[in-house]
């Protein structure tokens, strides 16, 4: 597992309040060929356990990507304006029925809809760029 990257904790004010606004994000995976697969997706951000969160389908590309390689990376940016927050790290893919629950809880508090994901993309965190935020 990477290393912390320590410059970036905590997180300021402002990019703790910019990521619970309802914006897009891209997430990245890598396909197995090694190329990137980019897509607009919604998550939320847990602060406390350095965790995000994406609701996705069980057979998409970007689940089939992690489950092809274990222990891979992943990587959301959220963009507003000149603004950006870009949250890396190990990526896993979970159907536990808990995880899933909360990950819908937490989609549905930060985007006030329900969500038709039926699996969960954990990505715990350890690097934090960002820039005009």
């Amino acid at each position: 597992m990477p290393k912390q990257d320590t410059r970036t904790w905590p997180l300021s004010a402002a990019i703790e309040a910019f990521l619970t606004e309802p914006l897009f994000a891209t997430l990245t995976t890598l396909r197995p060929d090694g190329t990137p697969h980019v897509v607009p997706v919604h998550f939320t951000w847990d602060s406390a356990a350095r965790m995000a969160r994406v609701m996705v389908a069980p057979d998409s590309r970007k689940v089939r990507n992690l489950i092809d390689a274990p222990g891979g990376r992943a990587a959301l940016c959220q963009v507003k304006g000149r603004g950006w927050v870009t949250l890396e790290g190990t990526a896993t893919v979970s159907d536990d029925p808990e995880r899933v629950a909360e990950g819908k809880r937490r989609c549905f508090e930060r985007y006030s809809r329900n969500t038709r994901g039926r699996v969960v993309i954990e990505i715990a965190v350890d690097r934090v760029m960002s820039r005009n935020i």
